[in-house]
This record gives structure tokens, C-alpha cells and sequence, in this order.
């Protein structure tokens, strides 16, 4: 799940909450490491092509993908070097309340198929092949087995792996969570660590988020922060037409809350979406073989903790496949 926005929002309005450092800055630290989103970022990165030809995944020589392995192993290496101690943390099964994200999702990847076999530019079957990238059980397993053997912690998380590395934050067994989402904050990660999983060649510093800047920079509560979240965007709930991250600030500081928010909007100027009020129509369900992502919904008084249970395949949470390829591009090949 990504945060609409946010990063941009944060840069503005509380400045002082974001900084930027080289990998050996943080030589000694603990680090919960978001690993499906990783892994995402890997299969859609490392690749390999010839002039002329869309760039292909990395495969063996039963055609199984590798490109998550070459990326795992060569990332964890940089980190070890640099002194950093990485504890990979594996999504389980998502959150049932976020399955009208993934009826959408699944829609934007039937999309993407059907552009993939009309396209006829390199640049095209790229841009729609990397859209199709999903994350599946077997590739968690590869990266959970050659992280054991290296000696590395492996962490299965019940739901979702953001959530788990911001707890393993706020217990203290890590120093930071490290992922590119930027919902890791709202879970209340104490620091979060962006672009720690890039290749050397990106040449871009880790970015540093500190939670309780953030918030205090904003001037908001934590429930008040979630508030903002959701009205700026998330995978959780559909958005409100025409109130952006700035407006949506503006809204939570004067109201107090998304309730109180969405109780003072001119309700023709503004529509509320299905499911935000209890007692209206929930979002859309996705059949349980497209489920591969879950999230809370907003009902009443609005934000809530994300529930916890069992793994299954699925792919990594995070904003929708067109923005998770935009972000994984910026990862060089190892």
C-alpha cells in the first residue's frame, strides 16, 4: 500500500522529518527489510535483453525466474558489507478488507495483458510486461531458503510485512523499517528507511523518514495522521474526488477527524465513496483465487489496525502494479 502524496506533503509541511544518508551511514543497525516488496522490485529490475528485444526476466534452465535470487542475494550482500543487519520480513495472507483494491488490481492486470499482446514497440512490451509482475509463494520460498543458508533472519508475518517491520520497530528488536511504502508510518515505525534495497549503480541516498517528526511537524495526533492518510489515498478506500493531500491537511486540522471531515462536506460538491459510511455499500470482493492483498476499510470514525492471519501467494502490498513498476524501475540491476 502507498500513501498518495505523502512523501511530497511531508517535504512541505514538515521538513524536518525527512534527510538523506549514504548505506555505510547506518553501519551497526538493525533493519526490518519489507521483503516482498523487495522481491517486486527485483523481478521488474534485473533483467536481461538484446538490442531490439524487450528485456526479459532471468531464468534458469527450466525457465524458472531468478532475477529475485540474483536480487536478494546481491542486495544483502551490499547491506552486510556496509555493516548493516537486515532482518527480511515475508508477507502472509491479506487482509480480507482490502479485497475491492484487488478486484481492482486484478482488473489493471487483465488491462495490461491485453496492451502486452497489442503492443508492437520494444518500449511498449515493456512497460505492459513489467505491469503483469506479481510476486508468488514459490518466489518468497527461493529468497526464504538462500536467506537462511546466508545466515540472515527470515520473519513470516501473519498479514502484511509493512506492518510486521513497523512492529519489530516499535518493539526495539530493529532499529528501522525499511521499505518503499510509505504506510510503514502508519503503523507507527519509528524510522523508515526508503531506496535501502537499490543497486549501487541508482547512486541515490537512503532516505530517512522519522515518524514522530512527521506528526509533530504536521501537527496532527497518530489517529488524526491515519485520517490524513486515507483522505489523501490508500489501497483500503477509494478516494473523495477533488480534495488532494494539501486540502486533505487542511480538512483533518480544522475538523479533528475523517468523520468530522466528511460529516462538513458539501455533499454535491464532494462524493463520498461507497463504504465509507457504515450501514452504505462495501466495496466490490475479489474472487478468492485473485485475492493478493488486504487492507482496512473506513466505516464511521474511519482508521483502523490492519487484521493478521495465515500466508498464501500473493503479491506485495503497495500502491496499484503501474505505480510499483514506476518505483521499481528505479532499481538498478544488481
Amino acid at each position: 500500500m502507498g500513501i498518495k502524496g505523502l512523501t511530497k506533503l511531508l517535504n512541505d509541511e514538515a521538513p524536518g522529518c525527512i534527510k538523506e544518508a549514504e548505506l555505510s551511514s547506518y553501519t551497526g543497525r538493525k533493519v526490518a527489510i519489507d521483503a516482498s516488496m523487495a522481491l517486486y522490485q527485483f523481478i521488474i529490475a534485473i533483467r536481461s535483453g538484446s538490442e531490439g528485444f524487450a528485456a526479459q526476466v532471468l531464468t534458469n534452465e527450466q525457465g524458472e525466474i531468478t532475477s529475485h535470487i540474483q536480487g536478494i542475494f546481491n542486495r544483502t550482500i551490499r547491506m552486510l558489507t556496509n555493516g548493516i543487519k537486515p532482518v527480511y520480513v515475508f508477507d502472509g495472507k491479506p487482509p480480507t478488507l482490502k479485497s475491492g483494491e484487488l478486484a481492482k488490481r486484478m482488473a489493471r492486470r487483465q488491462e495490461a495483458q491485453s496492451k502486452l499482446e497489442a503492443a508492437e514497440s520494444v518500449e511498449d512490451k515493456e512497460k505492459y510486461g513489467k505491469r503483469l509482475t506479481r510476486v508468488t509463494r514459490k518466489h518468497s520460498e527461493d529468497a526464504m531458503k538462500l536467506l537462511r543458508l546466508m545466515g540472515v533472519p527470515v520473519v513470516q508475518a501473519p498479514c502484511e510485512a509493512e506492518a510486521q517491520c513497523a512492529e519489530l520497530a516499535r518493539a526495539g528488536k530493529v532499529w528501522a523499517t525499511g521499505t518503499e511504502d510509505m504506510d510503514a508510518l502508519c503503523f507507527r515505525t519509528p524510522k523508515l528507511l526508503r531506496r535501502l534495497t537499490f543497486g549501487a549503480a541508482n547512486k541515490q541516498p537512503v532516505m530517512e523518514v522519522d515518524y514522530q517528526k512527521a506528526i509533530d511537524g504536521l501537527g496532527l495526533t497518530y489517529e488524526q495522521f491515519v485520517d490524513l492518510c486515507i483522505l489523501c489515498g490508500c489501497d483500503y478506500t477509494d478516494t473523495i474526488k477533488g480534495i488532494g493531500p494539501k486540502t486533505a491537511l487542511k480538512l483533518v486540522r480544522t475538523h479533528g477527524s475523517i468523520a468530522n471531515v466528511v460529516r462538513s462536506l458539501d455533499k454535491k460538491k464532494y462524493q463520498v465513496p461507497a463504504g465509507w459510511i457504515k450501514g452504505s455499500n462495501p466495496a466490490p470482493s475479489a474472487k478468492p483465487d485473485e485475492a493478493t492483498e488486504g487492507e482496512d476499510g473506513l466505516e464511521g470514525e474511519g482508521a483502523s489496525n490492519k487484521e493478521n492471519s495465515e500466508k498464501n501467494e500473493s503479491a506485495p502490498p503497495e500502491s496499484d502494479e503501474k505505480k510499483k513498476a514506476e518505483d521499481a524501475e528505479k532499481a538498478d540491476d544488481a
